[in-house]
């Protein structure tokens, strides 16, 4: 990639919608550097997948999302194999992926990746047909997501989810499920299939998984019940999760969860599948614009 990027932004307002100074700052510098740049907004669920999905390769070089990981998603989505490249311009809660390929935080250095057009081919995650960047996660986390009211995601950014944790906290109910994990049984209370090693943000899950190895890493917790999932919550903001005997994590290939029909499945924050569900990775991949 030589010439002036061609952008396509895929603008999700609700995402940071107090950032947006630092989104105008961002396009002010691409647009004074030449970058051409068409910027449409999403309206509701799925538009970003359908905006990405129909992007002219002969008239872009790269789509960019301006929003969260949910947004990511569904791009990531709806570019499928395409030949298009991601940008990111973080806007959102957490901003996982951006964490995790080290983009810089200022307006202007997000710019700068974005003008000097440096790719990595990374993999990406596939949960029963449905792609997803960063992780999977059945349990505690996904009924958060799913239970988690936009309203107030919108108003309270983060808050919401600690607010969403402490009600499902509330009314918790000891659950096991039954995974294999390539050839091998497991029993957990939660877990989550990580293709990075960041979670929530900044937080360590599985210390070893990187984007560009071809292998997904199993998060599971052992012990079920409410005290555990205080624990469990605890070393993780802490960076110990990983430490503690009943959580076990192991790379795979191929993941099923087997039982648990409905139960839901989140990916990067948003709800991508149902139980019973087969996750394991897409080796084709995607290229992202990276610093």
């Amino acid at each position: 990639m030589t010439d002036k990027p061609r952008l396509l932004v895929i603008h999700n307002p609700i995402s940071g919608r107090r950032r947006g100074t630092f989104l105008k700052q961002v396009l002010g510098r691409l647009e004074r550097a030449g970058c051409e740049i068409d910027v449409r907004q999403t309206g509701g669920r799925g538009d970003a997948e359908a905006l990405a999905r129909d992007a002219d390769p002969e008239r872009f070089s790269a789509v960019v999302v301006a929003g969260g990981d949910g947004t990511i998603n569904e791009v990531i989505n709806g570019l499928d194999k395409r030949t298009l490249p991601l940008g990111l311009i973080p806007m959102g809660t957490a901003n996982v992926l951006a964490a995790e390929l080290s983009l810089p935080e200022s307006a202007e250095g997000v710019a700068d990746v974005l003008l000097a057009q440096r790719l990595r081919r990374i993999c990406v995650g596939n949960a029963s047909g449905r792609r997803f960047a960063m992780m999977a996660g059945v349990g505690f986390d996904a009924h958060v997501v799913a239970n988690l009211n936009t309203g107030l995601k919108r108003l309270l950014g983060k808050g919401a989810y600690v607010l969403q944790c402490g009600l499902e906290f509330l009314r918790y109910r000891s659950t096991l499920y039954r995974l294999r994990v390539d050839n091998t049984e497991w029993e957990a209370a939660s877990a989550v299939i990580a293709n990075g090693h960041y979670y929530g943000g900044r937080f360590v899950c599985a210390p070893d998984a990187r984007l560009d190895d071809p292998k997904l890493h199993v998060c599971m917790f052992g012990r079920a019940g409410r005290f555990h999932v205080i624990r469990y919550s605890s070393a993780l903001l802490l960076g110990r999760l990983h430490k503690l005997p009943d959580v076990t994590v192991v790379p795979a290939s191929r993941v099923m969860v087997v039982d648990s029909e409905g139960e839901p499945v989140q990916g990067d924050g948003d709800i991508i599948a149902n139980l019973p569900a087969e996750i394991s990775i897409d080796r084709d991949g995607i290229d992202v614009i990276v610093p």
